[in-house]
């Protein structure tokens, strides 16, 4: 027996941890996207430190980003462009190269 422990995605955002047995089998709240998916098979440092638990889905790689999060996706960017854009008309770029 090996002493283990085991946490969410969301949990484990953040670590990279060196070994990783990941279940990326369909909950029963049927709340599993892209994001899930990736932030559960990113966290170890490759492939050969990954094991899935058990059999999956493969249709779940192949879906596309919720629209509402496309959506707000893309309203963010127009808006951190829009305070970049302000930025520069206030000078402040070449005050702040100035201090530094």
């Amino acid at each position: 027996m090996t002493a283990v422990y085991g946490f969410t995605d969301y949990r484990s955002q953040g670590q990279t941890l060196p070994y990783v047995i990941v279940d990326i089998a369909k909950p029963p709240s049927d709340g599993l996207d892209l994001f899930n998916l990736y932030v559960a098979l990113s966290q170890s440092p490759g492939r050969e430190t990954i094991w899935l638990l058990r059999d999956f889905d493969g249709q779940m790689f192949l879906k596309t980003h919720d629209v509402a999060l496309l959506a707000e996706d893309d309203r963010m960017e127009r808006l951190d462009r829009i305070t970049k854009e302000w930025w520069q008309k206030m000078g402040c770029e070449k005050k702040q190269t100035e201090n530094e």
